[in-house]
């Protein structure tokens, strides 16, 4: 089988990050709230968008620091909507300081995001085995599983898509195609060979 790159990566900033980030297992939560924030953002939008405007988001959002964004008061909305540098839509940004409250409750409640995220896998990633696009699905049980959770426990902009986006963004689902170097290699981050068949 021809070696190729998954389909979507053809020019950056969708290359560095696809080799270099999309499918490793992430356990750090910093990161973990960067990326459901960032995915939550991409909504009606495309991910290409949002990975150029990510540095301004790190910069206009104190680095995704979850703590400081619960805080955030009237002046510093004002300033974050009218900032161009990231995508200027009220209820992201409203539901990005409701997200990062709520993310504080989780990781007092389960010790850390990554213990509460990872349950929902059962602590190991799902290795699939896609061999086109048209076969990896917008959702599947398990972020059905994260949404409904998510929602209850009061974030936004998680809906079942948007979940799937993040478990695979973040390594908890390994939806590299089989003809990707990247499948395996993110399979061996993992510690996991065997893949378990498409469905």
């Amino acid at each position: 089988m021809k070696t190729t790159r998954c389909p979507w990566a053809q020019a950056e900033p969708n290359l560095t990050y696809h080799d270099t980030e999309w499918g490793v297992p992430l356990h750090d939560d910093r990161a973990l709230f960067e990326l459901l924030i960032l995915e939550g953002a991409q909504a009606g939008l495309s991910w290409t968008t949002i990975l150029n405007k990510r540095e301004n988001y790190r910069r206009a959002f104190d680095h995704f620091d979850a703590a400081k964004i619960a805080r955030y008061k009237a002046n510093k909305i004002a300033a974050l909507l009218a900032d161009a540098g990231i995508v200027r839509h009220r209820l992201k940004i409203a539901a990005t300081i409701g997200n990062a409250r709520a993310f504080l409750a989780v990781q007092r409640e389960f010790g850390s995001f990554d213990r509460y995220l990872w349950s929902f896998v059962g602590g190991r990633p799902i290795v699939n085995r896609r061999h086109t696009l048209q076969d990896v699905p917008a959702r599947s049980p398990e972020s059905d599983a994260l949404s409904r959770d998510l929602l209850k426990r009061g974030f936004k902009f998680v809906g079942s898509t948007i979940c799937h986006a993040f478990m695979q963004a973040t390594g908890l689902v390994n939806d590299h195609l089989v003809s990707c170097p990247r499948h395996r290699a993110c399979a061996r981050l993992s510690g996991i060979i065997e893949d378990r068949p498409s469905t």
